[in-house]
């Protein structure tokens, strides 16, 4: 894997990132930057699996932690959506040049999405992998009982058991207030790119009709949704990996 770097930040905090460099031939090829989900890092199945991809195509890509992940500086319940798009800003106006593919897993699609809404002109392509744009509205808050809602807006954080990590994941009630200000799905979405979707019919996460919605908001040249049947939230079978591959080089060729 690529050597992990940092990238200072104005607060002091530091992102951890890892770059691989086009070869002569893909220098002019699109860079593709792959961006993790909610309490995921940079050392997952699919963005090492990208970065190999990358290394043996002569591709440009960057993989990084947000703010709190990983190993970034930095807590994790103090992260909210608007910081972890200022950290995804910052890494793909700093790290890469030219035109992107932005690929994002799970709330790395939310954030992939708003990333092209803030860099229209930079874009050549959006890969969405389960994507879950507005999920602290739409899943999360309307997804707790009344006792966990009142005990999230009481004390200002809820943890519940994770499938992923013996951790329990933590909510904030500032991660739902500030997450208001970043919602997509209230309106069309305009983008210059085209745009695929992925996503597995038994994910037990983000529902499969949910990339339905995103697709139905999108203005984009392009928009194919694939959905695989039996697939999980991570989509990251040898299977689900070579589908992932090829819908990244479709785009970046």
């Amino acid at each position: 894997m690529g050597r992990v770097e940092r990238l200072q930040r104005d607060d002091g905090n530091t992102i951890a990132y890892a770059t691989t460099q086009a070869a002569k031939e893909g220098g002019l090829t699109p860079t593709v930057v792959f961006l993790g989900g909610f309490r995921s890092d940079m050392t997952g199945t699919k963005a090492v699996a990208l970065e190999a991809w990358a290394r043996k195509t002569g591709r440009a890509f960057l993989r990084f932690d947000y703010f709190g992940h990983g190993q970034s500086s930095g807590r994790f319940e103090d992260g909210t959506i608007g910081r972890w798009l200022d950290d995804s800003l910052a890494a793909i106006d700093r790290l890469t040049k030219g035109k992107l593919v932005l690929v994002g897993s799970s709330m790395g699609g939310w954030l992939s999405l708003l990333a092209a809404r803030a860099r229209p002109e930079r874009l050549a392509g959006l890969v969405l992998i389960a994507a879950a744009p507005d999920f602290t509205e739409r899943m999360l808050l309307n997804g707790l009982s009344p006792e966990d809602r009142a005990t999230l807006e009481r004390e200002g954080r809820l943890e519940r058991p994770s499938q992923y990590s013996p951790e329990p994941s933590v909510f904030t009630w500032k991660l739902i207030e500030e997450g208001r200000n970043h919602l997509l799905l209230d309106k069309p979405l305009v983008l210059p790119c085209p745009v695929r979707l992925l996503h597995g019919q038994s994910d037990p996460d983000v529902p499969w009709e949910y990339s339905l919605q995103i697709a139905k908001h999108l203005d984009a040249p392009e928009v194919v949704t694939t959905f695989i049947k039996g697939g999980d939230h991570r989509l990251s079978t040898p299977s689900d990996i070579a589908r992932l591959i090829a819908t990244v080089e479709e785009l970046v060729s």
